[in-house]
């Protein structure tokens, strides 16, 4: 399949979401190609994609959801995402997005595998969840169909992940409040999938209903589920601080956050979106989170 995007496209701005280097073992880039392994309505899928030079995507699929992701390509590179009406109020987003004007805002059209991630790093550091994922989706998860990378895994789905035992959750790293939600997603699983249809506030409160889904999650798996605009993961450890340095020179907590990119509604995802293509960081100092492992608790 050859689609050319009739916008300014960034591949690695509009794909960042997914990756979480190489403890994506669903989500890598080999030789040039960008690999996706997915549940999909009708199987696992493999998507791979290639951005030639002049624009077009080269796209290929293989496995039981092939033609699922084939057919979501042109809404995961961004094209349903619409920024009409967005004002830049602070010089900082002004600039950002004049500099990148290939930043859109992709949806995979399927809330699952983003959700289990999302849960896996719910209150940990990013090393913990990473290991979790990665040992989740190697142990549980499924070899990717087609010719991807060796290390390519499709993410364990619902029945997979409630079939998963206490003992084999302790291994993982992954505590009882965190495998609790998951396994509560996994029984109302076709349920939540009908966020994607409703979006925005409706979606994100069709997430909400499942006990330990809340703000934070539910956020960020929209973002990646339907390229929700609005959706800021409040809660967050760094962002609030990496909003409040960008934009006011210093940290600031999720009320005063909130208040800072409340005249950015309804598309202050964006905003945040913007800092990180320009390489906003939180500064280098001050407490860290402790590493914990479960495993030996």
């Amino acid at each position: 399949m050859l689609w050319r995007p009739p916008f300014p496209l960034d591949p690695g701005s509009v794909l960042r979401p997914l990756s979480r280097g190489r403890g994506s073992l669903n989500f890598q880039r080999d030789r040039g190609v960008w690999w996706l392994a997915a549940n999909t309505p009708t199987g696992a899928g493999t998507l791979a994609l290639l951005f030639r030079a002049n624009g077009d995507v080269e796209a290929e699929a293989w496995g039981e959801g092939a033609e699922f992701l084939l057919d979501g390509v042109p809404a995961l590179l961004g094209a349903d995402d619409d920024d009409t009406g967005f004002v830049a109020h602070h010089d900082v987003i002004a600039e950002a997005r004049h500099r990148c004007p290939g930043l859109r805002l992709g949806a995979t059209g399927r809330v699952w595998d983003s959700l289990v991630l999302a849960v896996l790093e719910q209150k940990v550091t990013s090393k913990e969840a990473l290991r979790s994922w990665s040992e989740l989706c190697r142990w549980f998860g499924t070899p990717a169909p087609g010719p991807g990378p060796d290390r390519l895994r499709v993410p364990p789905g619902p029945i997979a992940v409630r079939s998963i035992v206490d003992w084999n959750w302790h291994r993982i790293g992954v505590d009882q409040k965190r495998r609790t939600a998951l396994v509560n997603a996994a029984r109302v699983a076709a349920h939540l999938e009908e966020a994607v249809a409703l979006k925005g506030t409706a979606g994100r409160a069709q997430l909400r209903k499942v006990p330990g889904i809340g703000v934070w999650t539910a956020s960020e798996v929209a973002q990646r589920a339907w390229g929700d605009p609005d959706a800021v993961s409040f809660g967050d450890y760094n962002i609030p601080t990496v909003v409040g340095h960008a934009l006011l020179g210093r940290k600031l907590d999720d009320e005063e956050m909130a208040e800072l990119l409340a005249p950015y509604a309804p598309q202050r995802q964006r905003v945040i979106r913007y800092l990180e293509a320009v390489g906003a960081r939180k500064p280098r100092f001050g407490p860290r989170i402790e590493v914990r492992d479960y495993r030996v608790m």
